[in-house]
């Protein structure tokens, strides 16, 4: 038998946990960063909120940064590090490395106004369902029903699962999701659109008998307008059919709107921009992320002594690491932010200046190029992250598009074409709406030269529906 020995060389990406940590933040929103700040507050001791650094007197007036080795985590680096004497006055008198002082100078401020108070569609419900005659059982079907509708009004459930999760029969369930669908507002509660129109219409005094007949036989060819198939399936006039189409399209398909908290939809932007001077300048609102740094009382009792028992020093190192590590990567998402939106803001001027209709094609690549960064750095920054401009708040995505030339030869933003295509459906006669192929040709008059497929894309991206489905009567 011979043995062979291979030698192989594999080349392997490790993230150090200052990496981690850096590509965590810059992922969080301002909300989201703003708790995760105070979450670190809480569990690290050498953290420390407040509005100033107190002045740390020791022998030592160095003022190089301290170095913490980064990726000692081996069992052999963590003995070494125990059996070394840590230099605590090069590292605890560094103040500069361990603060964080947001910026509080954004020309906007952004605390919330005042609004008057808004019922929650869940707060409505518990209400009526209080004044129904239930004994304790019943009562709790009900709880559970209300607790699992969405926004738009919506059961999220089917009734197998409640009758499951309570140890009830179906039946049971049934009887109270009825109940609960004659609340106000009539249809709540239901489990799609058929029953919710279906229960609104019936709670009518006075409707037609054809319109119940067309949403309980006849719903698939109702949404999707099919008017001549449903008259001659139910042997009436395409203008009874009409008409009744006309009643059933006033009862409404999300009962639960009106009752969501639009607060809840509150967006904070993460960055302003506004002119000033004619000159563009860039803010990063987080003038609710409190100031911290490393706690002084820790940092004076560790200079007042040089020997510390190997566990305590362990823990103090780890904890140490972990505060520098943190303020660091706040500061890191901080510059890379800034610079993200300062040069969106040099590469859309005039978007800036003009509004949407003057956004320039641009892509990750481009940013991430103009601030020497990776393209997955570029992604991480603008995903979710919101800007205010003077032409609204946009998500920092917004800037980002591929880019289509017109017959002019002018290279424009895709969003500048669909949005054209917005624009042409909102004019188009409602009664005999525009086929793809017809935005296409009126597209064409503005320079925009698609094919009738680009066309049907950029109108599905954008949720317009076709042509058979915009058609009024």
């Amino acid at each position: 038998m011979q043995l062979r020995q291979e030698l192989r060389m594999r080349q392997e990406l490790t993230l150090q946990p200052q990496q981690i940590l850096r590509s965590e933040l810059i992922q969080l929103p301002l909300l989201e960063l703003e708790l995760r700040v105070r979450s670190e507050l809480e569990e690290n001791p050498f953290l420390e909120e407040g509005e100033e650094l107190e002045e740390v007197t020791s022998e030592n007036e160095s003022n190089e940064p301290a170095v913490i080795a980064e990726a000692a985590n081996t069992p052999e680096e963590r003995e070494k590090r125990e059996d070394k004497e840590v230099d605590w006055e090069a590292i605890l008198n560094d103040e500069d490395q361990y603060e964080y002082k947001p910026f509080r100078t954004a020309p906007i401020d952004y605390a919330e106004i005042p609004r008057p108070a808004v019922i929650t569609l869940n707060e409505h419900l518990m209400e009526q369902l209080g004044y129904t005659n239930l004994n304790e059982s019943e009562h709790q079907i009900g709880e559970y029903i209300i607790g699992n509708i969405n926004k738009d009004g919506y059961l999220d459930l089917q009734v197998s699962e409640i009758a499951d999760a309570l140890s009830v029969s179906p039946d049971s369930v049934m009887t109270i999701l009825k109940k609960i669908q004659q609340f106000d507002p009539i249809g709540i509660a239901s489990r799609d659109l058929r029953e919710c129109l279906l229960t609104q219409l019936r709670a009518k005094e006075y409707f037609n008998p054809n319109s119940e007949t067309i949403l309980d036989a006849h719903f698939d060819d109702f949404i999707n307008k099919r008017f001549e198939v449903i008259a001659r399936k139910m042997e009436i006039s395409l203008e009874e059919v009409k008409k009744d189409f006309e009643e059933i399209t006033k009862l409404n398909p999300k009962p639960g709107e009106g009752y969501f908290d639009e607060r809840q939809n509150y967006i904070i932007p993460d960055l302003v921009v506004t002119e000033i001077d004619s000159e563009f300048q860039v803010y990063l609102n987080d003038g609710n992320i409190p100031n911290f740094y490393i706690n002084n009382a820790y940092r004076n009792m560790l200079l007042q002594q040089k020997k510390t028992d190997k566990k305590v020093k362990e823990f103090i190192t780890r904890k140490l690491e972990s505060a520098r590590w943190f303020i660091n990567a706040i500061h890191q998402r901080r510059t890379t932010m800034l610079r993200t939106m300062q040069a969106i803001v040099m590469k859309q001027e005039d978007f800036f200046r003009r509004g949407a209709k003057y956004l320039k094609p641009m892509i990750l690549a481009d940013i991430a190029e103009e601030v020497n960064m990776d393209i997955s750095t570029i992604s991480r920054v603008t995903n979710g992250k919101y800007v205010q401009t003077d032409w609204g708040v946009f998500e920092l995505k917004y800037f980002f598009s591929e880019k289509m030339e017109t017959s002019s030869g002018e290279k424009v933003s895709t969003k500048v074409i669909k949005q054209k295509i917005r624009e042409i459906v909102a004019d188009e006669d409602k009664m005999n709406p525009l086929s793809d192929q017809a935005i296409v040709t009126e597209l064409k008059d503005f320079g925009y030269n698609i094919a009738r497929r680009t066309a049907q894309k950029y109108r599905e991206q954008m949720r317009i529906p076709v042509k058979r489905l915009r058609r009024e009567i």
